[in-house]
């Protein structure tokens, strides 16, 4: 569930480098998908970006929750899950409080769908990554499994 959610998000991005969708316009997105005005959005390649890192956490999700794959293991891999978990985590939990508390000077609509949809999403991609990698645990190749 995390790896599809991960990629989901991830094609969400790159399709919001062309097009404002499911909004009718760039003005309407910057105000309810990332709580700017309009000529404060992101680049297109700082969006493509984030695409693109999605994608890699979507890999990282499924390689860390095969124990059979070697790479489930490996530092390198459980590194990027526990960051992909307190990056996800923190972003869900300072949502909450900064859109809740209305501490930020986003837009009402970005805060409605802050508190609704995109922290609560964010603290369960982090939690079931978090999950991921808690059951992913270093293994030591015995001498006879070698032979």
């Amino acid at each position: 569930m995390a790896s599809a959610g991960l990629l989901a998000a991830g094609v969400l991005h790159a399709v919001w480098v062309f097009s404002p969708w499911p909004l009718d316009s760039r003005a309407e997105y910057a105000a309810a998908v990332v709580g700017v005005e309009e000529s404060q959005l992101p680049s297109r390649p700082l969006t493509l970006a984030v695409a693109g890192l999605l994608g890699v956490a979507s890999w990282l999700v499924v390689t860390g929750a095969r124990p059979a794959n070697r790479l489930a293991a490996s530092r390198l891999v459980r590194s990027g899950l526990w960051t992909i978990c307190g990056v996800l985590s923190m972003r869900g939990l300072g949502g909450l409080v900064v859109s809740g508390f209305a501490l930020g000077e986003a837009p009402a609509e970005f805060r409605h769908w802050d508190l609704l949809l995109y922290s609560p999403l964010c603290i369960v991609l982090g939690g079931l990554t978090g999950y991921v990698t808690a059951r992913t645990r270093r293994r030591r190749i015995s001498p006879r499994s070698q032979a």
